[in-house]
């Protein structure tokens, strides 16, 4: 769930602004082009230090989509995307022993390079979903930026495992832009105005070991962004261990009351509520959270029944599950199935056709 933009002030690194430059001069678009206008240097944005406000960073997407004439920007943006601009994050993902450990550590500390979105990771079964979570919404420059984000997950992935996630899909909460199907091979298996942002991939892949893992460079690189979150003096990180005792002290069917996530993390209910509160959050957001993406795993499954789905979901009834998810998505179960299994038929159509 959004934090409050009252609250939370969004930036990010100004190396993502300088990774823009040097895609946009492939149009033959200078750097003072670029920046002059919203009052930036090429020497402010080589600083490794610097941070600018994400309304700054959206107007120069829009303004870089405008300069080259290029709207699906975001494609070839998410192409260019390297471990390396994430700092140490970057390298302690890159050095981690798994993909697993890499995908923790992105959740965890995403909030070091920006907090205008979150991550979070949730495993059902033989499937594992990673969403994305928007918590600032950048208008005109939305589609480049999720688009450069869900193709550069998909490149970064594929450079930590050396191999392609074979079988995996992305839903994005985007209407498709009309130029998207001039790169469906960047993003093969997607659907869009979908409910949430994610990419769902077998969960055994995140058992892969990754090619550069080394324990110690792992473990300097994880104190950094421990000391970095530190700094920040960001709270998110209880937020984001209420998510992990919803979803791990939940039986096969249900989800623990706030009473026993309380005691599982050592808190009274006051305490969590308030702490919760203090990020613009509560229980019953988080809660609803963890079950609407369980609810979207599970009915990735065709052998679970609508009944098997809401009763795993903790609802006594099949109606009290469809209007749960009418007010998460808009939709009904069935439908989402439905399109789901439609989506898969094109896609398989679709590589058929190539061969």
């Amino acid at each position: 769930m959004s934090q409050p933009s009252s609250i939370v002030q969004h930036t990010v690194p100004a190396a993502y602004a300088d990774q823009l430059v040097q895609l946009v001069r492939n149009w033959g678009v200078t750097g003072a082009e670029m920046l002059t206008p919203v009052g930036l240097s090429e020497a402010t944005i080589q600083d490794p230090h610097a941070r600018l406000p994400i309304e700054t960073f959206g107007a120069l997407l829009e303004r870089a989509r405008t300069l080259t004439g290029e709207p699906g920007l975001g494609f070839y943006l998410g192409l260019k995307k390297r471990i390396s601009v994430y700092g140490y994050l970057g390298f302690a993902a890159m050095t981690a022993g798994s993909l697993r450990e890499a995908l923790e550590m992105f959740v965890r500390f995403t909030p070091t390079l920006t907090t205008s979105i979150g991550l979070r990771l949730h495993v059902e079964g033989t499937l594992a979903s990673l969403f994305v979570e928007e918590h600032f919404d950048l208008g005109a420059a939305r589609d480049i930026a999720l688009i450069n984000l869900m193709v550069g997950m998909r490149e970064i992935g594929r450079k930590l495992t050396g191999r392609d996630l074979d079988g995996d899909h992305a839903d994005i909460a985007l209407a498709e832009p009309p130029y998207a199907h001039r790169f469906r091979h960047l993003l093969p298996n997607t659907r869009w105005g979908q409910p949430a942002t994610r990419v769902v991939f077998d969960a055994a892949y995140l058992d892969l070991p990754l090619a550069h893992a080394d324990r110690v460079a792992v473990k300097l690189a994880r104190e950094h962004c421990e000391r970095a979150l530190d700094a920040l003096g960001y709270d998110g990180d209880f937020s984001e261990r209420v998510r992990r005792a919803i979803t791990n002290s939940g039986g096969v069917n249900g989800f623990p009351s706030l009473d026993v996530v309380a005691a599982s993390l050592a808190v009274s209910p006051c305490t969590l509520k308030r702490r919760l509160a203090a990020q613009g959050l509560s229980f019953s957001a988080l809660l609803d959270s963890a079950r609407c993406d369980k609810a979207l795993l599970l009915l990735e499954s065709p052998k679970l029944s609508l009944d098997a789905v809401a009763e795993r979901l903790g609802y006594s009834t099949v109606p009290n599950f469809v209007r749960a998810f009418h007010r998460w998505t808009g939709g009904t179960p069935a439908a989402y199935r439905r399109e789901r299994r439609a989506a898969a038929t094109s896609s398989l159509r679709l590589v058929t056709q190539s061969c």
